[in-house]
C-alpha cells in the first residue's frame, strides 16, 4: 500500500477520444476545445451497486418529520463511490473571451460519518485509487484524505471567503437560518474552504438542498493554471438519488473588483459501487483518525475565536497540507509527539 501525503487531489480518468462532444459550444471552430482536460491516468473498471441506498429507502417513510428527513438525506451521502467530475464554462463577460477547455475526471472514494450529534453531522471523504500500469497490471492503492463537509442545523455563524486567503465570520439572523442547514466545506488539511446555508426539499423519490450564493477560493484544477480571477461565487445543489448523490454547481469566476470573467457549470456524480478494495483507506483512517481529530479541534478553536482569519498555505516553501500529512504519517508509525506539534504548525500558517 502506498500512502500519498503531498498530493491532495489526483483523479484517474477515462479516455475521451470517443466521447468528445461538449454541448453548448457547437458553433466554435476549434476542435481542440472539444477534448476535455483532466487527469491522464486510467483506472480499472468498477461495478455499480444497483441496490437502492438504505438511507434513500428510509427517506420514503411518509411518517418522518421534516428534520428527520433532512438528517437522512445528509447521512445518505456516506458510502463507497465512483465519482465523475465535469466542469464547463458556459459564457464569458470580457472582450475577446474564449472559453477554456472543459474539465472531466473520475475517482473512487468513500465517505464516512465521523461525528453525529443530531443537529450536527460531519462527513469525511477518503480517496482510494488504483491505476492501470503500462504492463497492464494494477498499481498498489494510493490513499488520500480528501475534503470534509460539516452540516449544522440552524447555524448561527458561518465563515465567508473574501479573497486573499482570508475568511470572515458572518452572523446569520434567525429569520434567515430558521429551518436551514449550513454546509461548511474544508480542504484536505481541514482548513476552511467555503460555507453556505439552505433548506432541504423532499420529493417522493429524491431530496435536494440548495445553498445561498457562496464564495470560495479557486479549485485546485484551476489554481495551478490560472491567475486571471480571484474568487468563485456560486450556488451548490446536493441531490440524493436511489443509488448515490449529485453535487451541482453554478459558478461565476470573479475578480476582487467584482468583475465576472466567466460563468461555469459543474457536476460531481457520486455512484455507489461494490466489489472494490477499500481496505487501505480504512486502515489509514484507523491509524490517523485521532490525529485528524486534533487538527479539527485546533481549527475549530482558531475559527471560533477569530472574526477574520488569513491562512498562508505555504510558509518557507513548506505547504500546510504537506506538513500536516507528513505529521499524520509519522503518527501512523507510532510517533506519539506528532499530535503535539499540530497547533504550532497551524499557527505558523495563520496571519
Amino acid at each position: 500500500m502506498r500512502l500519498f501525503f503531498l498530493i491532495p487531489i489526483i483523479f484517474s480518468h477515462l479516455s475521451f477520444a470517443d466521447n468528445s462532444y461538449i454541448f453548448g459550444w457547437t458553433q466554435l471552430d476549434n476542435s481542440e476545445f472539444f477534448i476535455p482536460r483532466g487527469g491522464t491516468s486510467a483506472g480499472p473498471d468498477v461495478d455499480l451497486d444497483e441496490i437502492p441506498n438504505p438511507f434513500w429507502e428510509e427517506l420514503q417513510n411518509k411518517n418522518l418529520s421534516k428534520f428527520e428527513k433532512d438528517r437522512l438525506a445528509i447521512l445518505a451521502m456516506q458510502g463507497k463511490h465512483k465519482v465523475n467530475f465535469d466542469f464547463m464554462e458556459t459564457m464569458g463577460f470580457v472582450e475577446n473571451y474564449m472559453p477554456q477547455k472543459p474539465y472531466q475526471s473520475w475517482g473512487t472514494e468513500f465517505v464516512i460519518v465521523i461525528e453525529d450529534e443530531g443537529d450536527y453531522i460531519s462527513l469525511q471523504h477518503i480517496m482510494v485509487m488504483f491505476f492501470e500500469q503500462d504492463d497492464g497490471s494494477t498499481s498498489d492503492p494510493m490513499v488520500v484524505k480528501h475534503w470534509r463537509q460539516d452540516w449544522q442545523y440552524q447555524d448561527k455563524t458561518i465563515n465567508d471567503f473574501v479573497g486573499n486567503n482570508t475568511w470572515k465570520k458572518r452572523n446569520i439572523p434567525w429569520k434567515d437560518r430558521k429551518g436551514t442547514w449550513s454546509q461548511s466545506v474544508y480542504q484536505v488539511d481541514d482548513s476552511p474552504r467555503y460555507a453556505g446555508i439552505g433548506k432541504w426539499k423532499h420529493f417522493s423519490n429524491s431530496s435536494t438542498w440548495i445553498s445561498n450564493e457562496t464564495t470560495r477560493p479557486l479549485p485546485r484544477r484551476e489554481s495551478t493554471i490560472r491567475n486571471d480571477y480571484d474568487i468563485v461565487v456560486g450556488t451548490n445543489i446536493h441531490t440524493i438519488t436511489p443509488t448515490g448523490w449529485v453535487h451541482e454547481q453554478n459558478n461565476n469566476k470573479t475578480t476582487l473588483e467584482n468583475t465576472v470573467l466567466a460563468k461555469e457549470i459543474g457536476l460531481a456524480r457520486y455512484q455507489r459501487i461494490e466489489g472494490f478494495d477499500w481496505s487501505s483507506g480504512e486502515l489509514y483512517w484507523d491509524k490517523t483518525a485521532d490525529f485528524w481529530k486534533k487538527v479539527r479541534e485546533v481549527w475549530s478553536k482558531k475559527m471560533a475565536t477569530s472574526e477574520s482569519i488569513k491562512i498562508n498555505q505555504e510558509v518557507n516553501k513548506n505547504t500546510l497540507f504537506g506538513r500536516l500529512f507528513g505529521l499524520a504519517n509519522d503518527h501512523s508509525k507510532g510517533d506519539l509527539e506528532a499530535v503535539e506539534r499540530v497547533e504550532t504548525i497551524i499557527e505558523e500558517h495563520i496571519d
